[in-house]
C-alpha cells in the first residue's frame, strides 16, 4: 500500500473488528519466534481483531480441535525472552496432500480465520502459498461435501498470508536477516571464545562444525567475528589444492607464535566435485600433514537453542507489528507477502518472488555454478566473503601495492565493545592497501605525548574477540593540544586518520576540521568511525558498541525479572547509561518488555508517571506478577531513579512492591556481540578503502604531498537506513545538538509505540514509515552495504 510523504498515518485508521487472525510457526525453530508470536498476538487484539494460536504447526491445522486455540494478551506473558517456540513446530506430510489442506481449511472456517501469520523457512512460506491458491477450490470442496454453509464460500472467499522468515541458517533471499540468526551466531561466538582459551593453553587446532546444510552463512559470519583461519562453507568450494594451502596457513600462523588454529567448517561444505568435506577429514589431514594436536567439535543443536538475543527480539517484535499491519491493509489481489527488514528499514516483499530466488542459489550451486550462487546470496554475503578473504589470508610482501603513506588509527571517547575489531580490520585493510599503517595509545592525549608507534599485521591477531580498547582511549578533545598534534604528524608524516569513537570523535573531528586553517598538517583524508554504547552520534542509525551494551541490558532484566519468580508482584526500576540519549532505554525495554522506559528526548511529568503506576496497578490485578521499568540515567534531574521507585513503592502499596537496579559500568564491559564485531570489522574496512581512494586523489605529484582540504575529505562514516554512507562532519553540524550531546532526530523514536502498545497502553503508531510491497531484484541493497553489519 502506497504511503503519502505528506502526511502521517495512523493505525487507528486500519481497524481489525470483525477479523480473525491465526499465528503458526512451522518447520525447524528458532530463537526470537515467541517474540514474534507475542507481536502478533498482542498488536492483533489491540487492532481488535481475534487472534488464534495454532499450535504445532500445519500439523495442528489439519488436526484442529484443541490445537487451534483463542489468544488473550496474558497467555503470551513472559515468553519473550524463552527460546524456541512456545505453541510448538511440527513437520506435516499430510498438509502436503490436497486432503491435508481441505481438512485445513475446514478448521480455520470453523473458527472464521482468513488472516494467517507463518512463521517459518521457505517450505513453510511456500506451503502457505500453495494453500492460499488453492483456497476457493478447498471452499467449494468442502460445500459439496456439505461440512460448511453454502454462503461461507463468499463470507471467506480470501485467505491473507504474511510470512516471517524464522531460521538459524539465514538462507532465505529478501531479508537481511532472518529470526534466529543473530542468536545462533552468539552461540557459536561463546563456543568459539571458550574453546580458543583451552585451544591456547595447549597449542592445539580446533575444526568447529556448524550448521548450514546449503547455506554457509553462520559459519562464514562466524569466522569473521573470530578471525579464524579457515573456513569452508558450500556456496565457495576451495579450489583444488586446497588441504596445502590450508596447512601452510596454519604452519604459518603457528610460526608467528600464535599458540592456536581455528577452522570453521559449515554442515553442507563441499569440493568442487560436490563431494563432502567432514570434521574427520580435515582433523586427520592437520594430523598428517603438520602433527598439530587436533580436536572436534560439533555444536549441533546447541546453536538452536539458549535465550534469543536482543537483535532477534526487536527484530521479531518489528516484523510481528508489521506483519499484523500488512494482514489489515491486504485486499483479494494482494499477493502473499513477506516482512522483513532491509538496512534498517521494514519492507514486504512477494513470497514467491524470495522463495523462487532461494531455490535458484541451491540450483546454481547444483549446477556447480558457485560464483554465481555467491552472487544470488545477495551483495551483504558477497561483501562477508570478501572481507574474510581480505583480512584473514596476508599477501605477499612481494605482491602487497607500495603507496609510501601513512595512515594513524586511534580510539577517542569511552570503550564500546567492537573497538579492537574495527581496529585490527583498518590495520590489516590498510596493510593490504599498501600503506604503513600506526597506532596511537590513550587517544589524543597519546598522540600530543607522541605514544604513536607502527602496528603490524600479527600484532593484531586475535583482537576481535577483545572487549575494551586495546590501544587506549581517552575523551581529550585535540583543540588545546593542536600545534602539539600537528607537530607529531609532521614528524611521523602522517597521510591520514582513521578515528574509532563516540561523540567526542565526532567533536574532534569537526576541531581538527576547524584547525586546517592554521595547520596544513590536517589537510588530508579524515574518517571517523561512530563507536559507542550511547548510540548518539548523528549521522549514523547505530554506532559499533551498542548492540553489546543492549544484550548486557536485556540480558540482566532478564535475571531481575526471574527472581521475582514465585514471590508476591513486584515492579523493577531499572537504570541504564546513555547520558542525554534514551537508545538503551527505549530499544532495551523493547528487548525485555519493559512497562515503561523514561528518556529526556520524551519529556514527562508527575502526571506521566502517575498514569503508569495506575496502568501497572491494574496489569498486577490479573495474572501478571512482574513489571519492568527502565529510566535513562539522565531523562530528568529531578524525577531521578531513587525518585520513581520511592513514587512506585507508595502508590502501588498494597498491590505490588518495588525494587531499584543501577546497571552501571557493566553496560560498557564485556566480549563484543557477533554483531558488534562484524558492523566493526565491515566498516573499517570500508573507511580504510575510502581512504586509500582519497589518498590517490588528493596526493600532488609536483609536491610530492598529499594535500586535501574539502569537506568531503574529512568524514563521518554510518549507516543510514539501507546504506552505509560517507558524511562530511562539518554538514552534520545541523543535525547535533552539542548542548546534550545527542543528534536532532533519532530514528529508533518511532520504535517507541511498540513497547507501549506492548505493554497494553493505548497509544497512536505512525505507520507511514511502514513496509511497502517491493520486488525481489538481485543485488537490491540487501545486499545493500549496510546489511545491519551482519
Amino acid at each position: 500500500m502506497a504511503q503519502p510523504d505528506t502526511k502521517k498515518i495512523f493505525f487507528e485508521n486500519l481497524s481489525g473488528a470483525g477479523k480473525a487472525i491465526a499465528v503458526l510457526t512451522s518447520g525447524g525453530d528458532a530463537q526470537g519466534m515467541n517474540a514474534a508470536v507475542r507481536a502478533v498476538v498482542r498488536m492483533g487484539l489491540y487492532v481488535g481483531a481475534k487472534v488464534y494460536f495454532i499450535h504445532e504447526g500445519y500439523q495442528g491445522m489439519v488436526d484442529g480441535g484443541e490445537n487451534i486455540k483463542e489468544a488473550t494478551w496474558e497467555s503470551v506473558s513472559s515468553m519473550l525472552q524463552v527460546g524456541g517456540t512456545v505453541i510448538g513446530s511440527a513437520r506435516c506430510k499430510e498438509f502436503r496432500s490436497h486432503e491435508g489442506r481441505l481438512k485445513a481449511a475446514h478448521n480455520l472456517v470453523l473458527q472464521g480465520i482468513t488472516n494467517l501469520c507463518v512463521i517459518g523457512g521457505d517450505g513453510s512460506l511456500t506451503g502457505a502459498n500453495l494453500f492460499k491458491e488453492e483456497w476457493s477450490g478447498l471452499l467449494t470442496e468442502l460445500v459439496e461435501q456439505d461440512l460448511i454453509e453454502a454462503d461461507a464460500v463468499q463470507k471467506y472467499s480470501a485467505l491473507h498470508i504474511v510470512g516471517m522468515v524464522g531460521s538459524i541458517d539465514n538462507d532465505f533471499c529478501g531479508t537481511d536477516m532472518t529470526i534466529g540468526t543473530d542468536s545462533a551466531l552468539h552461540r557459536i561466538i561463546e563456543v568459539v571464545d571458550a574453546i580458543m582459551t583451552t585451544a591456547q593453553s595447549h597449542q592445539r587446532t580446533f575444526v568447529l562444525e556448524v550448521m548450514g546444510r546449503h547455506c554457509g552463512y553462520l559459519a562464514l559470519v562466524s569466522a569473521l567475528a573470530c578471525g579464524a583461519d579457515w573456513v569452508l562453507i558450500p556456496e565457495m568450494p576451495p579450489e583444488d589444492g586446497w588441504e596445502d594451502k590450508m596447512c601452510q596457513k596454519l604452519s604459518a600462523n603457528r610460526a608467528g607464535m600464535k599458540r592456536l588454529n581455528i577452522i570453521i567448517v559449515a554442515e553442507g561444505a563441499i569440493d568442487h566435485s560436490n563431494k563432502p568435506i567432514t570434521t574427520d577429514y580435515i582433523k586427520n589431514l592437520v594430523v598428517k600433514c603438520l602433527g598439530f594436536d587436533t580436536r572436534v567439535t560439533i555444536l549441533g543443536h546447541v546453536q538452536r537453542g539458549g535465550t534469543p538475543s536482543a537483535f532477534d527480539r526487536i527484530l521479531a517484535s518489528r516484523m510481528g507489528v508489521e506483519a499484523v499491519l500488512a494482514l489489515l491493509e491486504t485486499t483479494a489481489n494482494t499477493p502473499a507477502c513477506v516482512v522483513s527488514l532491509c538496512g534498517n528499514q521494514s519492507v514486504r516483499l512477494p513470497l514467491m518472488e524470495c522463495v523462487q530466488m532461494t531455490q535458484e542459489v541451491q540450483r546454481a550451486m547444483d549446477g556447480k555454478r558457485f560464483e554465481e550462487a555467491v552472487k544470488l546470496r545477495g551483495r551483504s554475503f558477497e561483501n562477508n566473503l570478501k572481507t574474510y578473504k581480505l583480512l584473514a589470508h596476508r599477501k605477499p610482501e612481494t605482491e602487497l601495492p607500495t603507496s609510501n603513506f601513512n595512515v594513524a588509527v586511534l580510539n577517542v571517547g569511552a570503550p564500546a565493545a567492537g573497538m579492537n575489531a574495527a581496529v585490527r580490520s583498518a590495520v590489516r585493510v590498510g596493510i593490504s592497501e599498501g600503506h604503513k599503517m600506526f597506532a596511537v595509545s590513550d587517544g589524543f592525549e597519546g598522540f600530543y605525548k607522541g605514544q604513536i608507534k607502527e602496528i603490524k599485521w600479527a600484532d593484531v591477531g586475535g583482537w576481535t574477540g577483545q572487549g575494551g580498547s586495546l590501544l587506549g582511549t581517552k575523551r581529550t578533545l585535540p583543540a588545546k593540544h593542536v600545534e602539539k598534534i600537528a607537530e607529531q604528524m609532521r614528524e611521523n608524516n602522517i597521510n591520514a586518520l582513521l578515528i574509532v569513537g563516540g561523540f567526542e570523535a565526532f567533536e574532534s573531528l569537526l576541531q581538527l576540521y576547524e584547525a586546517r586553517a592554521t595547520y596544513e598538517e590536517f589537510c588530508i583524508p579524515m574518517c571517523m568511525l561512530p563507536a559507542t554504547i550511547s548510540n548518539n552520534v548523528p549521522g549514523t542509525d547505530l554506532s559499533i558498541g551498542a548492540d553489546t551494551a543492549l544484550n548486557a541490558i536485556v540480558e540482566t532484566c532478564d535475571r531481575i525479572k526471574q527472581s521475582a519468580s514465585g514471590t508476591k508482584r513486584r515492579v523493577f526500576i531499572i537504570e541504564t547509561m546513555g547520558g542525554y540519549c534514551g537508545y538503551l532505554a527505549s530499544v532495551g525495554g523493547l528487548a525485555a518488555g519493559a512497562d515503561a522506559a523514561y528518556i529526556y528526548e520524551e519529556p514527562f511529568d508527575i502526571k506521566d508517571l502517575q498514569a503508569n503506576v495506575e496502568h501497572l496497578t491494574e496489569k498486577m490485578k490479573t495474572s501478571i506478577q512482574r513489571g519492568l521499568v527502565l529510566r535513562n540515567e539522565n531523562c530528568n534531574e529531578n524525577y531521578t531513579t531513587d525518585f520513581i521507585y520511592q513514587l512506585y513503592s507508595e502508590e502501588g502499596r498494597g498491590v505490588f512492591d518495588s525494587r531499584k537496579n543501577v546497571l552501571g559500568h557493566m553496560q560498557q564491559g564485556g566480549a563484543p556481540s557477533p554483531f558488534d564485531r562484524n558492523f566493526g570489522t565491515k566498516i573499517s574496512a570500508k573507511a580504510m578503502q575510502w581512504v586509500t581512494k582519497k589518498l590517490v586523489e588528493s596526493f600532488r605529484q609536483d609536491e610530492g604531498r598529499v594535500f586535501a582540504n574539502t569537506e568531503d575529505s574529512c568524514c563521518l562514516l554510518g549507516m543510514r537506513r539501507r546504506a552505509l554512507v560517507f558524511q562530511p562532519v562539518v554538514q552534520l553540524k545541523g543535525e547535533t545538538d552539542f548542548v546534550h550531546r545527542i543528534p536532532k532526530e533519532q530514528w529508533w523514536l518511532k520504535l517507541r509505540p511498540l513497547m507501549k502498545i506492548l505493554a497494553k497502553y493505548k497509544t497512536s503508531y505512525d505507520v507511514s514509515d511502514s513496509g511497502q510491497l517491493e520486488h525481489v531484484v538481485r543485488n537490491r541493497p540487501k545486499e545493500s552495504d549496510a546489511s545491519v553489519a551482519l
